[in-house]
């Protein structure tokens, strides 16, 4: 029997690994420094012929894609008498190094045929085994091709929970040694509910994609290994990045609105987009990353939300991975496949492998690319300082403490977290302004100065005790804290901070006197503003030191507090969430405007902009930014322009060749502009 390693030795491991082959050689295509690419998944399955296979690689070469991913299912490489036949593949690779194309190898270990996204976790110790063997046998023939750049480790790891058999079974028996479970906390309290499955699935996830990895390295020390998280809204808290950068070379992402994007309206993909971005960029840390799955096609059958992206829409999600500086973008998928759920669905192709609209206008963006190579090779998403923090914690909490309503309260289902996260990221973005959205453990807590630096907590249900001394720290030194709804009603073990030594107190300036509901929407009256809020609104036990900033009737709604050099601003009211569910960012907007570094910002709008985005990046002396009117109307977008001396060039619209106007932008609905400033 093949030796499972330890979940608690996993980190050692990784260790020992990046001594002994240091950083791993990077193919020029997934690198920091190189500009970015487009690519398409080419599906592969028997009945094809080679001519075929031949044509889908010469339309990639045509249409400017320099990268296609590949399922390598073993089901169609290993017979039933166990012999090994790579035919169907080799085909697809020597027509890539025939078209100078890359090729990016998912792992696809055998599994049911109405299996169609792929297992997430061993069975057993026998099919580890099997694995094992599948990665060995695949890899040695394999790597012999140059056009090979990089295997995916698996596809999409993450699911609703771990699968019950003896092999979990026996590795949660296993984690629990070195994770032991606690009776009371450290006041005496009794711990009665614990996130103790749901940390044992995010380390559980992490221990099979490290074994994947040293199955890999132990054929290819030098192989460049990926992986692509999927569902980021919902399976945020089972991917431990961090832990991931130690053995992974890029990190990736499945960004399907059909499957992926049920938190938003059509209307909001391009917000989506931009969200599950930020997300994988900061979990990549200093790798390289690139959006491994944007959605290429129709879907009839398969995805919860069927539906057919536009020219406009394809468009806009390249320019949006871009400006969140991804170093590519592949899409799902150039050929649709014959058969099972997603028969005939996804392709960028017709059924007469001819291009479509959509795969012409990916060409287009690829084609502008190539021409401003060296523009997009460096060029870095301009930090704003703005950063909207979620805790795998609290959406861990949110999921342990679940309970339906008769009236289906949005702050009683899963997803009130990340929607209250959202709430925030939208009224933001919606300013013109770029916004970090990272986990907690993602935040350099480090530094020594954080003046016009912020962090915004919304609805964060549990933060973790460690987490007292980094927010603290980051106040003292000049950070700007704003902290709204339910955040830190828990601790780590699920304990209520309020009814003990509340953790937070010297730092937010007071502690919860009570939460009340009071409607499905109500408002907070904020500095004139009257911000919509959902269900619970907290009333305030307010320190001496803390100015109050919102009360009625000798009830204390909000605080802002002076701690060491900075500032932080606390209203318990799920505001984030409100002004989520109505739809309506103006209020939160413009109350915020009040804290976010605003005088750092090179550029960003002049007032809130519903519906509107605007990424921003920096090449040196010169800014770009990438403008999406989703608004469903024409709009004009005036301009904070903080150098004067800046002047535009248009080099991107799929509207327009020229600009009217230098500081108040005319923009169509569904357009898109690419502007460089000098």
């Amino acid at each position: 029997m093949r030796r499972v390693w330890s979940l608690f030795t996993f980190v050692s491991l990784t260790i020992v690994l990046f001594l002994l082959f240091g950083t791993t050689k990077l193919s020029a295509q997934i690198t920091p420094n190189e500009a970015p690419f487009l690519g398409a998944q080419i599906f592969l399955e028997p009945g094809q012929t080679p001519e075929q296979i031949d044509n889908w690689f010469r339309i990639l070469k045509e249409s400017e894609m320099s990268v296609c991913r590949i399922r390598m299912f073993e089901s169609y490489m290993k017979g039933e008498d166990g012999n090994w036949d790579y035919t169907l593949f080799d085909y697809a690779f020597k027509s890539a190094e025939k078209y100078d194309i890359k090729i990016l190898a998912t792992l696809f270990p055998y599994t049911e045929k109405t299996d169609i996204g792929g297992f997430k976790f061993p069975h057993n110790e026998a099919h580890l085994e099997s694995i094992a063997t599948f990665i060995d046998n695949a890899v040695t023939h394999f790597k012999q091709y140059n056009c090979l750049i990089g295997w995916v480790l698996i596809n999409e790891p993450g699911q609703t929970s771990v699968p019950l058999n003896s092999f979990s079974e026996e590795r949660f028996e296993e984690w629990s040694k070195a994770n032991p479970v606690i009776d009371y906390t450290k006041d005496g309290y009794p711990v009665l509910m614990d996130l103790r499955k749901q940390r044992f699935q995010m380390d559980y996830n992490t221990w099979y994609l490290q074994w994947l990895a040293n199955e890999i390295r132990k054929v290819d020390p030098e192989a460049h290994l990926h992986v692509n998280s999927h569902a980021i809204f919902e399976n945020a808290p089972q991917y431990d990045f961090p832990s991931w950068q130690e053995f992974l070379s890029s990190l990736g992402g499945s960004a399907h609105p059909s499957w992926h994007f049920g938190y938003f309206s059509r209307k909001q993909y391009a917000l989506a987009m931009n969200a599950n971005s930020e997300i994988i960029r900061s979990g990549a840390g200093d790798l390289p990353w690139i959006m491994t799955e944007i959605q290429g096609g129709n879907n009839t059958y398969s995805g919860t939300a069927p539906f057919c992206p536009t020219v406009d829409e394809i468009t806009q999600w390249l320019w949006i991975t871009m400006g969140a500086e991804s170093k590519g973008a592949i899409f799902w998928s150039l050929n649709a496949r014959a058969s099972g759920i997603e028969a005939g669905e996804w392709a960028m192709l017709t059924f007469q492998d001819k291009p479509s609209e959509r795969l012409t206008a990916a060409k287009n963006v690829a084609q502008l690319v190539r021409k401003h190579e060296t523009l997009f090779a460096n060029a870095k998403e301009f930090n704003s300082g703005i950063n909207v923090l979620y805790a795998r914690e609290a959406m861990c909490a949110e999921q342990a403490m679940e309970r339906p309503s008769m009236q289906n309260y949005t702050g009683r289902q899963r997803g009130a977290v990340m929607k209250s996260v959202l709430g925030y990221y939208k009224a933001i973005s919606e300013m013109g302004l770029n916004c970090a959205l990272k986990e907690m453990s993602e935040f350099n807590f480090q530094k020594e100065d954080y003046s016009g630096e912020v962090i915004v907590l919304s609805h964060q249900l549990a933060l973790p005790s460690k987490y007292v001394s980094a927010l603290e720290n980051f106040v003292a030194k000049g950070g700007t804290l704003l902290v709204d709804g339910l955040t830190a009603f828990f601790d780590e073990n699920l304990h209520c901070t309020a009814i003990s030594s509340f953790p937070f107190k010297t730092l937010f300036g007071g502690e919860i006197r009570e939460y009340k509901l009071i409607d499905n929407v109500f408002n907070v009256e904020l500095a004139n503003n009257q911000i919509p809020a959902h269900l619970w609104r907290g009333t305030i036990v307010s320190n001496k030191s803390a100015k109050i900033i919102s009360e009625s009737q000798k009830e204390v709604f909000g605080i802002q507090n002076q701690y060491g050099e900075g500032t932080v601003v606390w209203v318990p009211s799920l505001m984030g969430l409100g002004s989520w569910m109505t739809g309506d960012s103006d209020a939160l907007s413009s109350w915020l405007t009040n804290y976010l570094p605003l005088e750092k910002q090179p550029v960003y709008f002049r007032h809130q902009m519903d519906d509107v985005l605007m990424k921003t990046m920096s090449r040196g002396n010169k800014l770009i930014t990438i403008l999406i009117n989703k608004s469903g109307e024409e709009k004009d977008i005036p301009l904070v322009i903080k150098n004067e001396k800046l002047s535009p060039k248009l080099i991107f619209s799929n509207y327009r060749e020229k600009l009217q106007n230098e500081n108040s932008i005319n923009m169509k609905a569904e357009e898109t502009l690419v502007i460089v400033w000098e």
